[in-house]
């Protein structure tokens, strides 16, 4: 029986004898007698977010993620099968050495890896259009968004890509998260339309069933959600699922959210608590598979399927560690805990697994490209007394010190009378120690202007109703600095009590600094009339740790200025 391989897997392979042909479309089918029975694997990576590189405990990076992903792929095929690898998208932002490269290492990483396809991810669109169209024409996959649409109506991006599995028909739908036009800078986004994936999914399905797709599966950059709670996000891949006939969509291949989905067994509605190298159940949700492996290719994704007289089965999945490590006790010979000096227990870090060798050409490649980006990003601007907070999970469900202090940088820096800053603009910690411009970069990669708005205070009264009510979890989520108030969770009010010291006066005027992306609608935000600064972000920060020197991080800590009623947190509206 004919065995024919996926089509366009890569021109690696064609190297190898294996296809006759690169970067082609369908393969035709004509002569391919259909097997009874078909396994295959789906490989899966999302929120790539730069990490083209090793951290720096060795951990994840994109040689070591080959190693990986061509060890199954040859496994796979050894076997007869076939091995696909997608991505659920946001290659773009988050830290210097790919942002100040435009993300290039990473392309050039994914294609030696022979990614397959990968959804368009909100953060691609963190850079003007030209930028997204170069990574585009690099890109020797297709990347995928069937929501996207220019002015005249037609789509930025393909809608879907089919492989041939062996004479079984797998037809792959890309979607992305409508948020998009909030989450996006509006000055890139331009004329494009994002329209809701649920009014797109069920025609398109459809059509590509009645042109012979045996399977359906999609490729989201929309987020899960548990039991589809999105709160203030879009909603996700749960709820896209739910929207669909039964078994209409026999899987997603998800991304966004940046957790892993692994469920706790025998209830889809519950996250397990999961720990690198622990089972992982994945979601399912009317008849549709859900998976998403974390971030930063911390994990490869693996789903076994078999399908057999139509039906599609899963017959095993695994989030597959890229050489994670987990802290352990120092023990000598004895059992006993290794003390240091001041008694206390000592740790290391050792491998969850054993070590994948990381692939010695793609890593002498990307090598050249961490030495470009490294150069000028280690200079010492200040000294940190503690750590500054601006963990994902933290920032966007309370106020914390390192929200305040960019707030703070950035009102100072256009002598404004308080700082609103959106939690989705801090992407990072800074630990104890010096401050570099690397960690500036690192915290805040995306480039907006500082503007500066002026209102008077019943119409920051009518703003902060809004924007203080953002719920926990998004990225809307506001930090705030230099106003004391209550928040009516329930009623999507504020009562301000003062600003920047002063009593409220509902008819003084007030100025407040905003990120340019959040002043032009970006997150859901109002849109304003602004006095655009003209000062990078990122620069107000630098400058603020250079001027300061010596930053003591709990000076920045909150001090129960902003009090939340009616919501079941006491750090913010919960999302419902």
């Amino acid at each position: 029986m004919l065995n024919k391989k996926v089509n366009g897997i890569t021109c690696a392979l064609l190297a190898a004898g294996i296809l006759s042909g690169c970067n082609s479309d369908s393969t035709d089918s004509t002569d391919i007698e259909v097997q009874e029975k078909v396994t295959f694997t789906i490989l899966h990576t999302n929120d790539n977010h730069g990490r083209f590189w090793q951290n720096d405990d060795g951990e994840y990076g994109m040689a070591a993620r080959k190693t990986l992903i061509d060890t199954i792929r040859a496994e796979v095929e050894g076997e007869g099968g076939v091995a696909l690898v997608f991505s659920g998208g946001d290659v773009n932002t988050g830290v210097p050495e790919s942002d100040l490269q435009d993300a290039i290492p990473d392309f050039v990483g994914m294609n030696a890896i022979a990614y397959d396809a990968m959804a368009v991810g909100n953060h691609e669109f963190d850079n003007p259009l030209e930028t997204l169209e170069t990574q585009r024409d690099l890109a020797e996959f297709p990347m995928l968004s069937a929501n996207i649409y220019n002015a005249d109506g037609s789509r930025y991006f393909d809608a879907y890509k089919t492989f041939d599995i062996n004479g079984v028909n797998l037809a792959l739908i890309g979607f992305t998260t409508d948020d998009t036009a909030k989450l996006s800078n509006p000055e890139f986004i331009g004329d494009l339309t994002f329209t809701d994936p649920q009014d797109e999914a069920p025609t398109l399905i459809n059509d590509l069933r009645a042109d012979g797709a045996d399977i359906v599966m999609a490729v989201t950059h929309m987020g899960h959600y548990a039991d589809a709670a999105n709160g203030s996000n879009a909603p996700g891949d749960v709820a896209l699922a739910r929207s669909l006939s039964e078994g209409q969509l026999d899987a997603i291949i998800g991304g966004h959210s940046q957790n892993p989905v692994c469920m706790e067994p025998g209830d889809n509605t519950v996250y397990a608590d999961f720990d690198p190298g622990d089972d992982c159940v994945p979601d399912q949700q009317n008849g549709t598979y859900i998976v998403q492996a974390h971030e930063w290719g911390k994990y490869v994704g693996r789903a076994d399927f078999t399908f057999e007289n139509g039906e599609l089965t899963l017959d095993s999945y695994a989030l597959i560690p890229v050489n994670l490590k987990e802290e352990v006790a120092v023990v000598d010979e004895n059992g006993d805990a290794v003390l240091d000096e001041d008694g206390e227990a000592t740790t290391e870090l050792v491998l969850i697994q054993d070590e994948i060798t990381e692939d010695a050409d793609l890593l002498a490649v990307l090598q050249v490209y961490q030495t470009a980006g490294e150069a000028g990003l280690d200079e010492t601007l200040a000294t940190l007394t503690g750590d500054l907070n601006g963990e994902r999970a933290d920032v966007r469900s309370m106020q914390t010190n390192m929200g305040r202090l960019i707030a703070i940088a950035q009102s100072e820096n256009v002598n404004a009378d308080f700082g609103v800053m959106n939690s989705g603009g801090v992407r990072d910690s800074i630990e104890e120690g010096d401050i570099t411009y690397r960690d500036v970069l690192t915290v805040q990669p995306f480039g907006n202007t500082i503007a500066l708005a002026t209102m008077t205070g019943a119409e920051v009264n009518d703003y902060l109703d809004v924007v203080a009510t953002f719920s926990q979890g998004a990225g809307a989520y506001a930090q705030i600095t230099d106003v004391k108030m209550t928040v009516d969770c329930t009623a999507g009010s504020v009562d301000i009590t003062s600003i920047g010291g002063e009593a409220f006066d509902e008819t003084a005027e007030y100025t407040f600094s905003i990120p340019s992306f959040n002043a032009a609608g970006g997150d859901g935000y109002p849109e304003l009339e602004v006095i655009d600064g003209g000062t990078v972000d990122a620069d107000a920060l630098q400058a603020f740790f250079v001027e300061q020197g010596s930053i003591v991080a709990t000076d920045y800590d909150p001090i129960g200025d902003i009090v939340y009623t009616n919501s079941t947190s006491t750090e913010g509206c919960a999302a419902e």
